[in-house]
């Protein structure tokens, strides 16, 4: 399994409870496909700099996880339909780890 981060934008219109409960949801699709979620972090609510499909802002999530990277690709597909999902990137993690000071 190899280490992903994944930054998802919300339709503000089409999630209720600021993309908490599209955590858990996507939490337990990882754990369907043999992954596990590291690290789940709201970044809040921002505007954009310009309209995305008639939306002025949206909820930032970033995603931590662990996943098989044969199955990165349908979680791209299973989103690129999802009307709550204004836009998504999935990118390997490669951050380095913090030194342990001496």
């Amino acid at each position: 399994m190899k280490k992903y981060e994944a930054v998802f934008i919300l339709n503000i219109r089409k999630v209720d409870d600021e993309g908490v409960a599209f955590t858990k949801e996507f939490t337990g699709m990882l754990e369907e496909w043999g992954g596990n979620m590291v690290e789940a972090q709201t970044m809040g609510r921002k505007q954009f700099a310009r309209e995305i499909n008639k939306a002025k802002a949206g909820i930032y999530w970033n995603y931590v996880f662990n996943l098989d990277p044969d199955k990165v690709l349908a979680i791209r597909n299973q989103f690129r339909l999802d009307d709550r999902v204004i836009r998504l990137m999935i990118i390997n993690y490669d951050r380095p780890e913090p030194k342990q000071a001496d």
